[in-house]
């Protein structure tokens, strides 16, 4: 009986030693970001890690735009998921640190301006609106519906949008205002675009901004509006003629992380399949001709930002994946 108890012990021991030395060769692929371009992202890690069978192990975080950035500037992760290009502080954050990156655009979103069902009042809003409700100068003064527009009703208005670390709050004021990061701080504001989901569509009054793949999987709770008379669909966001609010969202790879056969297999992987998993997501997916493109400044490690620091409302992602980066 004693030996069969001391074979079980060895066995125990023997299993769990194993356990531990699997776990310590899993590799880890580190990503975190933006919570708009999180959807996609979680599914292609979902699918990697089911190829690689347990070998790999993917990590997917929402800090927003900014406070990713703030992570993979310090090199604390490998991948960064961004919905607007990197900004000139962050690009000279990450040149202090020695770290560099190749970026690749990975789908289309477009900003949704959202209401409740229940409201029956509007079905437009133009830019010019917009910058009525959210301009710093309205902080206090814009706090009714027919503030904006006679014709709207004399009732409070109830605004929600993203928080300040967020990629789409710096495209969203560069769009409406004009100038990135300018807004009323007089409003609900979340990284987590869930909490605005469920802000908007509990009240009447209400009227907020989320990403398209939010309003997607939320149709039944929230109303879109058309921009300038233009519904954000698929075929407008591809098309860019629902603008302003058309955008490419982005990954951000690390160079240095790159060198780490997961990271490489992981980000090639994403490329090859980000069509069809924008498309489960509810996201639109560029042409497979871009995906190739970026495969293959992936594979040249075509490092730097084609941008100057701050998004470029309405650009065409063909154009950007063909533009040479400059020596900043």
């Amino acid at each position: 009986m004693k030996k069969r108890m001391g074979f079980v012990s060895v066995v125990v021991v023997l299993f769990y030693l194993s356990s531990i030395f699997a776990a310590s060769e899993r590799r880890v692929v580190k990503i975190d970001g933006s919570s708009t371009v999180f959807p996609i992202t979680e599914a292609v890690a979902e699918e990697f890690q089911k190829e690689q069978k347990g070998k790999v192990q993917v990590t997917v975080g929402i800090s927003g735009t900014g406070g990713g950035f703030k992570k993979f500037c310090r090199g604390e992760t490998d991948i960064q998921d961004a919905s607007r290009p990197i900004l000139k502080s962050e690009m000279e954050i990450c040149k202090a640190q020695g770290i560099s990156y190749i970026e690749l655009p990975i789908a289309y979103d477009a900003i949704t301006i959202i209401v409740s069902h229940q409201n029956t009042w509007v079905k437009n809003i133009t830019v010019a609106s917009l910058k009525t409700l959210w301009e710093p100068g309205a902080q206090g003064k814009i706090t009714q519906w027919n503030h904006v527009l006679p014709e709207w009703p004399n009732k409070p208005i109830k605004l929600f949008g993203a928080g300040s670390d967020s990629g789409t709050f710096d495209y969203f004021t560069e769009a409406v205002t004009g100038k990135s990061k300018s807004s009323r701080g007089d409003y609900t504001a979340s990284e987590d675009d869930n909490t605005l989901v469920l802000g908007v569509s509990s009240n009447p009054q209400a009227l907020g901004y989320i990403p398209f793949s939010y309003y997607e999987a939320n149709k039944k709770k929230l109303k879109a509006l058309s921009v300038g008379g233009v519904f954000p669909s698929e075929q407008t966001i591809e098309q860019g003629t629902y603008t302003p609010f058309s955008r490419p969202i982005f990954i951000y790879v690390s160079a240095e992380a790159l060198k780490k056969q997961e990271v490489k297999s992981f980000s090639e992987f994403y490329l090859h399949n980000a069509y069809k998993l924008a498309k489960q997501v509810k996201y639109v997916p560029l042409p497979q001709k871009l995906y190739t493109l970026a495969l293959e400044n992936l594979k040249k490690e075509k490092r730097g930002t084609v941008f100057g620091g701050k998004a470029e409302i309405g650009l065409k992602v063909e154009e950007l994946l063909k533009r040479e980066i400059p020596n900043l």
